[in-house]
């Protein structure tokens, strides 16, 4: 199978467009094109045991291109059920610590602080990504000067490649141990086995991709992932009630494969659900061109100045829309608590990246092919029970009651120090 996706956001002058209207660097071009295609096509056949039928890699083989909605809120979900609203926009917020055990709904954010005129450390913007982990590895394994181009555009400074890589020369390595420091540096293992058994943290150790959010890097938020869920979902489950098959209910389909847990996010739902609603019509679903996560709504309205609406310019989408930096500029004496956002019909405080995560929709851009007749031999029957998931007894609980109680001690050693100095 050849499949033929340009780059995510088509993005990078990495697109088969390009080919056409800038043939000095059509080598070049076409062989990260196939090698991006070839990384694509490798998670895909790690998932053969989901592969069937009614999920199609290749995009051209949907003839009328009918696309579908498949989106949700970029607000982590896990610590809203196990806790409550305050207890998600602490953690959430809560800097490095929150992304890298949080953010798992396909978007990643960091809060950018600056000092006011007092000397008072406030939330200046904060930027959201939703760019896959994989694309950039990729790009820092076979192109490092493009990697080294983007990541200047995006940080307003030219990073050296110890940012990079933590090392001086990339040039004298391996693509293998290119591969290794840009994960360990920037990008983490992704929980790859082979990165994780060269000794590579889950979350990179350099501060380029901390202090920023560059791409995403939560291990739940990989092309495989993705992948996985829509494949996942790509299946014509029933089950049998009364004597007679019927369509399978939602909690009965994560259930049957004790995946329970993926019932209680935001993204899993959503896209598992919103291509099995389709095939269980005879519908075969794939991702539209290119294959990527992006930003799709935003409630700007909902945010307020002064009583009046924000600017626009505090609003800046970039890479495609997979990248939405929201705030005001460092020229302006302006801070992210000096405004307000609508919650429940009333006017409040913003603190932090949660509340503007929840007003923003995420997805991947999905085709559905025409209906055709489910053949008897491809339902997929389960058995499970249809009762409610009880998300709140979800073993991700112990652990965000964890978080929370690290993040109190955390916080009262840092009230004992300030006491400190002031004596």
């Amino acid at each position: 199978m050849e499949i033929k996706y340009n780059s995510p956001g088509r993005v990078d002058n990495l697109t088969f467009e390009y080919l056409d209207t800038k043939p000095k660097d059509k080598k070049e071009v076409e062989r990260l094109l196939k090698l991006w295609n070839e990384e694509i096509k490798s998670q895909y056949d790690n998932l053969d045991y989901l592969q069937s039928r009614f999920f199609e890699l290749d995009f051209s083989k949907f003839p009328n291109q009918n696309g579908a909605s498949v989106t949700w809120f970029a607000d982590p979900a896990e610590p809203t059920f196990c806790k409550d609203i305050s207890v998600a926009k602490r953690l959430s917020d809560w800097g490095v610590k929150g992304r890298h055990n949080l953010h798992n709904e396909y978007c990643e954010y960091s809060i950018i602080m600056r000092t006011d005129k007092t000397g008072t450390l406030r939330p200046k913007r904060v930027q959201f990504t939703t760019e896959l982990r994989e694309y950039w590895l990729f790009l820092a394994i076979h192109s490092p000067f493009r990697l080294k181009n983007i990541a200047t555009s995006i940080l307003g400074f030219e990073p050296s490649w110890q940012d990079l890589y933590g090392i001086d020369n990339p040039f004298l390595l391996t693509e293998k141990m290119r591969r290794f420091h840009f994960a360990k540096q920037t990008a983490g293992s992704g929980k790859d086995s082979e990165l994780k058994n060269m000794g590579v943290p889950d979350q990179p150790i350099g501060e380029l991709n901390t202090k920023n959010a560059l791409f995403m890097t939560h291990p739940i938020n990989g092309l495989d992932d993705l992948l996985y869920i829509l494949m996942f979902g790509a299946h014509p489950y029933r089950t049998k009630k009364d004597g007679e098959f019927v369509k399978a209910k939602e909690e009965q389909i994560f259930r049957e494969y004790g995946v329970e847990h993926l019932a209680c996010r935001h993204a899993d739902p959503a896209a598992a659900i919103g291509a099995y609603d389709n095939v269980y019509e005879g519908k075969p679903v794939g991702f539209a061109d290119p294959i990527g996560m992006y930003i799709q709504t935003f409630k700007q309205n909902a945010f307020s100045y002064n009583d009046e609406q924000i600017p626009n310019e505090w609003v800046k989408y970039s890479r495609g829309k997979q990248r939405l930096e929201f705030g005001p500029s460092d020229s302006e004496d302006i801070y992210l608590d000096d405004l307000k956002v609508e919650e429940n019909g009333e006017d409040v405080k913003l603190t932090g990246g949660f509340q503007i995560a929840q007003l923003i929709e995420v997805g991947p851009f999905v085709l559905i092919g025409d209906q055709t007749e489910i053949q008897e031999d491809e339902y997929v029957e389960v058995k499970a029970s249809d009762s409610e998931i009880k998300c709140n007894e979800a073993s991700i609980c112990d652990r965000i009651n964890s978080l929370e109680n690290e993040y109190h001690r955390e916080r009262l050693l840092s009230i004992k120090k300030s006491f400190r100095k002031i004596e």
